[in-house]
């Protein structure tokens, strides 16, 4: 199904993500914008996983972006991180225009405390925040054992009364526009008891290494074994061209911006958002 841009009764989302474009979080999240009736909605989003490569950028390689069937949503694959599809997608370059928001997620793990550093699916939020587009990433607390793949369409769900009000916030006029959301939802998302508004935490991942093999130059190699957390206090679509297996290149250009950030908006909080 086609998008009709020329349509502005609804707003449009941009989905990325960091484990890819086929990643059920990704799929769960555009099935349900798509079924709320209430967005347009595109995805840009890696046709690889990306997980951890952090606010990671493809600068001097060209990137190839190829045309994926979604059902309800315009959507490409692109040969590049999260960053990277979060700017390429809000660029112009590659639809012809900029969403109204941007997602990131569902991501199939937590992303809170300093683990937002390493994320990549943050970083596809973040990388439209630098760039003065609303943002909102979101990743869900997969439990290996006990989680399965629908609890991706839950979490989807529970999420949606928070993307309509970021919306119509965006909309009025009256979003932040200092701030990006990360949205953490919990396990048992079937059972949340509703939402809060709190400040970034400071747990952070530490890692463990084990030699799982050597070669004969008398070098080593590592693997990384486990993760401790630890707390501390402190118009149109441009076709493809023929011949050319339906992909598009890219390649980015420098373009100079001053940005200031930090990592929770304590006036916002301050203002009661």
């Amino acid at each position: 199904m086609e998008i009709d841009f020329a349509s502005g009764d609804r707003p449009t989302v941009l989905v990325t993500n960091d484990d890819g474009i086929d990643a059920p979080g990704l799929r769960s999240l555009v099935r349900v914008l798509v079924s709320s009736d209430r967005f347009h909605v595109l995805v840009c989003a890696p046709d690889s996983e990306n997980s951890a490569v952090s606010h990671s950028i493809t600068w001097r390689h060209a990137i190839s972006a190829k045309r994926v069937e979604i059902n309800g949503a315009t959507a490409f694959a692109v040969s590049g991180t999260p960053a990277d599809c979060t700017s390429l997608g809000i660029s112009k370059a590659l639809f012809p225009s900029i969403p109204d928001l941007v997602l990131s997620g569902i991501n199939m793990g937590s992303n809170c405390g300093y683990h937002i550093v390493y994320s990549g699916t943050v970083a596809g939020a973040r990388e439209a925040f630098f760039n003065g587009v609303p943002a909102v990433s979101i990743s869900y607390d997969w439990i290996g054992g006990k989680s399965n793949v629908d609890d991706f369409t839950l979490a989807a769900e529970a999420c949606l009364p928070i993307i309509s009000a970021v919306t119509a916030e965006i909309r009025r006029g009256t979003y932040p526009q200092n701030a990006f959301l990360n949205i953490d939802v919990p396990t048992n998302v079937a059972n949340h008891k509703g939402y809060r508004l709190t400040k970034q935490g400071k747990s952070i991942f530490k890692m463990g290494w084990k030699k799982v093999g050597s070669h004969d130059r008398g070098g080593k190699i590592l693997s990384t074994m486990a993760m401790e957390t630890t707390t501390t206090t402190p118009s149109e679509i441009p076709a493809p061209d023929k011949g050319n297996d339906g992909f598009l290149q890219f390649k980015r250009e420098v373009k100079g911006s001053q940005v200031e950030a930090g990592e929770t908006d304590f006036n916002s909080l301050k203002e009661g958002y």
